[in-house]
């Protein structure tokens, strides 16, 4: 048998997600860190809820300015990311897996609910020049008239949303609210920049198509 070699300790790097607080990682180790247990570390995760929170905010602040209920919502965001961080297979793009939950939740919650209680502050969206569409601020003292028709438009807009595709949903959501480029879509659903405008070429008309009939049939 050949004799035990001896080992120094100072000479075995040490594992970056041990041995580094939360707080010092990178995004990426930190995810892996979240990764790394059965269930996230307390710590670990409580540090990756305080770096993406404002994100998650932001997407159903966009979603939903007028739901009074965002902070129950950006809960269950959380909770959902604690349960299932783990299948996440490419901690580099856990931005956009964020944002998805964020968004399918939202409308998991709007299908429950008949009407919604509040339009989005903005105004009928309309056609510009490269097919994007453009939000129109509304006015700021609209009157009771306009306040119905800006709501009931608003509530068939997200109820035609909620009824895409999930692949077409993610994409125009990420396109027309959060205001992404093609190119990062790209990055964060893993799909060829051709896809991401096919995808949301497809989306905008059926989602121009649904909105035609609401319209007409006012």
């Amino acid at each position: 048998m050949s004799p035990a070699l001896p080992v120094s300790w100072s000479t075995v790097e040490a594992d970056p997600q041990t041995s580094v607080p939360p707080e010092k990682l990178s995004n990426y180790d930190l995810i892996l860190k979240c990764q790394a247990g059965l269930r996230p570390e307390k710590g670990a995760f409580a540090e990756l809820l305080r770096r993406y929170q404002s994100h998650v905010e932001k997407v159903l602040y966009h979603l939903a300015p007028d739901w009074s209920d965002r902070a129950d919502l950006a809960q269950e965001v959380w909770i959902r990311v604690y349960r299932n961080v783990k299948r996440l297979q490419e901690p580099a793009k856990f931005r956009g897996w964020l944002s998805r939950i964020a968004t399918n939740l939202f409308y998991d919650e709007l299908r429950k609910r008949k009407r919604t209680s509040s339009p989005l502050s903005l105004d009928a969206p309309r056609s510009v020049e490269d097919g994007d569409m453009d939000w129109e601020i509304a006015c700021d003292n609209p009157g009771p008239a306009e306040e119905l028709i800006t709501r009931e438009f608003y509530d068939q807009l997200r109820e035609a949303i909620a009824d895409l595709p999930e692949v077409f949903r993610t994409t125009i959501v990420l396109r027309e609210i959060e205001g992404m480029a093609y190119e990062e879509i790209a990055e964060i659903t893993g799909v060829s920049l051709g896809t991401v405008k096919s995808r949301i070429a497809r989306a905008r008309q059926r989602l121009q198509s649904q909105l035609q009939n609401y319209l007409d049939g006012r």
